[in-house]
């Protein structure tokens, strides 16, 4: 067990379980712990199951305490970290199974676009990329990612407007891949495992890396032309001061 989140490995599944006590925080602290997670998975499991073990939430996004507090240093060391791990998701060899069981907002929402299979809970927590209503442009790297997954007109409204999705409208648009009801959730995860337990892994590999070749060299673009300090601080003049959720 890690302060944040628990790994579990039986029968080739590691389970990457995320638990903060509180709303799972995306701080560059977190996302090291998954990322090391991930490296383990990737030596030693077949499959990747990622949940959150927290009642009504996956993750509430990025610290927006880090965005608020003006230390830009932080803040892009932060955003990058969360790029480098959904990219790395993107391609990674072994399938992977995102859960969304509470709301996911935005880097929860990454993490789970760039999983294999999305399973959805029925029920009223949302998830998008509602960064606009915050201040902050959506980076180019999600928007990448998410053009890879979501449907233009869906994708369109949640990175402009800033729309947030329940799981059926969520299913609709892209984002997640199957909707069940809450007590469904585990027999779902477990009939999936087994599907995926299937399929041919080396040529799952390939194929994914061939279909998200594109996606991948997009959101590569966008992480080494945005995410830099001097890119950073020309778009935090140009944007209005963050406005924390009440």
């Amino acid at each position: 067990m890690t302060e944040g989140m628990s790994y579990e490995l039986k029968d080739g599944v590691a389970r990457i379980v995320l638990d903060d006590g509180k709303v799972n925080v995306m701080s560059t602290a977190m996302l090291a712990k998954i990322g090391a997670a991930f490296d383990r998975a990737e030596t030693e499991a077949q499959i990747v199951v990622l949940r959150s073990t927290r009642p009504g939430i996956f993750s509430a996004g990025f610290d927006l305490k880090v965005f608020a507090s003006g230390d830009a240093a932080k803040s892009l060391e932060m955003i990058r970290a969360g790029a480098e791990l959904a990219l790395r998701l993107m391609s990674f060899p072994h399938p992977t199974i995102g859960v969304m069981e509470g709301h996911a907002f935005p880097m929860g929402t990454f993490l789970l676009l760039a999983c294999d299979v999305r399973l959805g809970a029925a029920g009223p927590h949302r998830m998008g990329l509602n960064e606009v209503a915050i201040g902050i442009a959506p980076p180019g790297f999600a928007i990448e990612l998410a053009r890879s997954r979501l449907h233009p007109a869906w994708l369109s409204r949640t990175a402009t407007l800033g729309e947030m999705y329940e799981p059926g409208e969520a299913l609709t648009a892209g984002f997640l891949d199957r909707v069940v009801a809450p007590e469904a959730i585990d027999n779902t995860l477990e009939e999936t495992i087994a599907t995926l337990r299937a399929i041919h892994q080396p040529s799952h590999a390939i194929a994914k890396k061939r279909l998200r070749q594109p996606a991948m060299d997009a959101m590569r673009t966008a992480i080494d032309r945005e995410l830099t300090m001097a890119a950073y601080e020309a778009s935090n003049r140009l944007r209005s001061a963050v406005a924390m959720p009440g």
